[in-house]
């Protein structure tokens, strides 16, 4: 029996059986989540092969310190945007052996939020080693309490790192 849902084990062996299989590591840089992602990935026996590391930089000195994400992005668009998510995730590659991060940053409430970022406003980003692609999106997630619109993000998370 797991502590997490079975949603998020579900999803957490899709991701090390697809990673172990295409021979890529994996690191995250999780805010919101909290570490949630990395806990659904340990949760599978033979994770080892996949995971390299996560960084639950949930201060924005930590993301600066950790991550090296520029404190003009985190002046500028705050830690909750799409930039500070890229960053983030060029920060986790850039400080890890993995082939791909995953970033997620966000507004889990129930305050915090603003009439222009909302709570359930969260953002990603994927980086991959190696490659200029640029992926990253803001999403606004239904959850009704704090605990649900982190599970919608690690998920979405979660997702972003299947092959």
């Amino acid at each position: 029996m797991s502590i997490l849902s079975e949603d998020l084990t579900e999803l957490a062996a899709r991701v090390v059986a697809a990673n172990r299989e295409s021979g890529r590591t994996v690191a995250l840089a999780e805010s919101c989540t909290g570490g949630l992602v990395a806990a659904a990935l340990t949760e599978i026996a033979g994770s080892s092969a996949v995971l390299d590391r996560g960084f639950v930089t949930y201060s924005n000195e930590s993301k600066q310190e950790s991550l090296n994400v520029p404190r003009e992005i985190i002046e500028t668009f705050g830690a909750v945007s799409i930039a500070c998510a890229w960053s983030m995730a060029q920060g986790a590659l850039n400080n890890s052996r993995a082939d791909v991060a995953v970033a997620i940053s966000g507004i889990a409430g129930p305050d915090g939020g603003t009439p222009q970022k909302p709570v359930g406003t969260v953002v990603f980003a994927r980086a991959v080693r190696g490659s200029e692609e640029l992926v990253a999106e803001e999403r606004l997630l239904d959850g009704q309490t704090r605990s649900e619109i982190r599970r919608q993000a690690a998920l979405v998370a979660l997702e972003l790192l299947l092959p």
